[in-house]
């Protein structure tokens, strides 16, 4: 009996995170026999002191929590700490990927939420934490501020602290305008709004829209879907669960129903 053929074979599949991201990722696709194209969206680069960084860093006792969002701020943070430096404050993490990031570094994760969405964190993360408690959140420079403002609003005081910000490569501008210009891509698959917004500088600039018409737009979540569709793409796939396995395992479903 011959092995069903995948939807995915031979088709080439957007990944637009950088190379270390990336590559679980491309595995992913290729496993299922599709192409990969990495092509990295997004790049990230510590900020320089602002004044703000060192005295929050100085005084991470004052803290009852501390909310990582994302593993590049599990990995920009730490990498900022002194060594041996032992956090007292209680852990929370958006994701699996960003509380597996925390366990690798031997640091007990006490929060995980159902949902990994900043409205469904707060949420769940609100009876865990009392008015007058010190929260912070580290983060990059275009993060939205939906924690942040939510638990103030229940009379939490939440710091906010920018320690890495995002940037669009120009070997990736060059790179995504040949293939663009090319036809090059089947599957495009996007994970956070920002790689999406720097998708679109590139098609807007270049005049590539109508190299778009045949694509399949794939995204990992409601942030990314309502920037996509703002920007004029109709998103074919979202998975119900907002991870990168589950939204290959979407785009496979689509496939098999509608091509």
């Amino acid at each position: 009996m011959m092995d069903a053929v995948s939807p995915l074979r031979g088709k080439k599949v957007l990944i637009p995170r950088d190379k270390k991201q990336a590559k679980p990722f491309a595995e992913l696709v290729a496993q299922k026999e599709g192409v990969p194209v990495v092509i990295p969206l997004l790049a990230f680069r510590p900020v320089q002191d602002n004044g703000e960084l060192i005295p929050v860093l100085d005084n991470l006792d004052d803290y009852s929590w501390i909310i990582f969002t994302s593993n590049t701020t599990v990995e920009t943070f730490f990498a900022l700490l002194p060594e041996n430096r032992n956090l007292s404050a209680n852990i929370a993490a958006i994701g699996e990927k960003t509380a597996e990031s925390l366990s690798a570094k031997n640091v007990p994760v006490a929060f995980v939420p159902s949902e990994y969405v900043a409205e469904s964190f707060v949420k769940e993360f609100l009876p865990r934490v009392q008015q007058g408690e010190k929260v912070l959140i580290p983060k990059g420079n275009l993060a939205r501020n939906v924690i942040a403002s939510s638990l103030r609003e229940h009379g939490v005081i939440a710091d906010e602290v920018t320690i890495y910000e995002t940037y669009f490569p120009e070997e990736s501008k060059r790179r995504l305008m040949e293939v663009l210009e090319g036809q090059e891509l089947d599957i495009l698959c996007f994970t956070s709004p920002s790689t999406v917004d720097h998708f679109m500088s590139v098609v807007n600039s270049g005049g590539f829209h109508d190299k778009l018409s045949n694509c399949i737009v794939a995204c990992i979540g409601p942030i990314a879907k309502r920037r996509a569709e703002k920007h004029g793409l109709k998103v074919d796939v979202m998975p119900e669960i907002y991870t990168v396995p589950e939204l290959i395992k979407a785009v496979i479903s689509f496939l098999e129903e509608y091509q």
